[in-house]
């Protein structure tokens, strides 16, 4: 059994600040993360690979430290007792002790159900991204890029500098919005520079506002999607071969969930509770980064950063993180206001338009229940292999469910794992 002075779950921005500032501190610091190169999806691929210089500086730095193991391609399978997590690798099961725990598991992408979201070549904004980041070819593809928030505009750089062909990016927030959200970028110059570098890599790329995707269309695999414009509701019609569509982050919760900590309903979203220094509802459990509510990649390097002070017992350092800390606040609630989800999104799945794709369960089958427990028992709904994951953020909106258990063990794993 391996022992920790703070153990870190997630190799993101957040856990990779706090492995960081616990390492300045002399702690013996492990990170467990299920990716074979630290990033997290943010800076997926590998920190060394990211223009952001911070990434290669805590890389470089962790990487340097003898007090700082990292464990890649490890998963948390459950914890079998009070600071002890059970992990597996791709080879064996191991249990791990801490004295302190960080969470720091990051978010995914929210997927929402319309006719045809299910036809091959339709994927989430951040899915296509990383695949294209991972060499999926793209060369010569005509791709419209639809949801809502600023990662709309990354994946579409992204996927333009790999080739693709942009035909446009869909946004469902209003003008009004958009134009408030964008006036309150100066408070926060660095997001300034960075839609003005975004700006310039899209230029020429339509940017329809005030709009989403209403249908998708094809035989058997994406041709066209049907999208719903402006005030009038004109819809027009866009022939594509990808549609990289995701309305925002959902945070990961569910290993705080299953370690007792408390959650909240905030911005449309369930997060983590936690503290001033971002210790959750469980003793000498810490939370940081998109788990305690969506707000990008500085908010998550000053919640890390005070999380991985505090747990290695340095407060008053910590302290001086939190006006960072409160003004990326501020940013995260703005960005909330702006890219609210438009309610007729909970209106276009038809009764036969799938919701959960684990099990085929369509929306006709959901919509006459009353909670996710007896949609759960009748449908089998959010019991396929993502657990909940994707169909779970999606009734939520749709119904206003929220899944009351978390099974265990957290992620897919081997029989010969919870055996051994």
């Amino acid at each position: 059994m391996k022992h920790f002075d703070v153990l870190i779950v997630g190799a993101g921005p957040a856990g990779l600040a706090a492995a960081h500032a616990a390492m300045s501190k002399g702690a013996h610091v492990g990170i467990i993360d299920d990716n074979p190169l630290a990033g997290g999806q943010i800076w997926r691929g590998g920190p060394e690979q990211q223009a952001d210089p911070r990434a290669p500086q805590l890389w470089h730095a962790l990487q340097r430290a003898d007090n700082v193991e990292f464990l890649q391609q490890t998963r948390v399978m459950y914890a079998p007792e009070p600071h002890h997590l059970l992990v597996q690798t791709p080879d064996a099961a191991h249990t791990l002790h801490y004295k302190k725990l960080i969470l720091a598991t990051g978010a995914r992408e929210r997927l929402l159900p319309f006719p045809g979201w299910t036809l091959p070549g339709v994927t989430g904004a951040g899915g296509l991204q990383a695949l294209s980041k991972g060499g999926y070819p793209l060369e010569g593809k005509r791709v419209v890029v639809a949801g809502s928030g600023p990662l709309l505009l990354a994946a579409a750089a992204t996927l333009k500098s790999k080739g693709a062909h942009i035909v446009a990016i869909i946004e469902q927030a209003s003008t009004p919005a958009l134009a408030g959200f964008a006036f309150g970028l100066l408070a926060t110059p660095s997001k300034i520079t960075q839609a003005l570098q975004l700006a310039s890599q899209l230029r020429g790329v339509p940017y329809l506002r005030n709009s989403y995707v209403h249908s998708a269309h094809g035989d058997g695999t994406l041709q066209s999607i049907q999208v719903q414009r402006g005030v009038a509701r004109d819809q027009e019609t866009l022939q594509c071969d990808y549609l990289a569509c995701g309305y925002g982050l959902l945070p990961n919760v569910e290993l705080a969930q299953a370690l007792g900590c408390a959650t909240a309903r905030r911005d449309g979203q369930t997060a983590v509770t936690v503290d001033e220094w971002q210790q959750t509802s469980v003793e000498d459990v810490y939370c940081a980064g998109e788990g305690t509510g969506i707000g990008g990649v500085d908010l998550a390097l000053a919640e890390g950063r005070i999380a991985g002070l505090a747990a290695s017992g340095d407060r008053a350092q910590a302290r001086e993180a939190f006006a960072r800390r409160a003004g990326w606040r501020k940013f995260a609630a703005r960005l909330a206001r702006a890219f609210a989800l438009r309610p007729e999104l909970r209106t276009l799945a038809g009764d036969d338009t799938v919701v959960c794709r684990c099990e085929d369960v369509c929306h006709g089958e959901l919509r006459t229940h009353t909670a996710w427990r007896s949609a759960k028992l009748q449908t089998r709904c959010g019991m396929g292999p993502c657990q909940g994951r994707i169909c779970g953020g999606a009734t939520e909106i749709l119904y206003g469910w929220r899944p009351d258990a978390v099974r265990m063990p957290i992620s897919p794993t081997r029989i010969s794992s919870i055996i051994d």
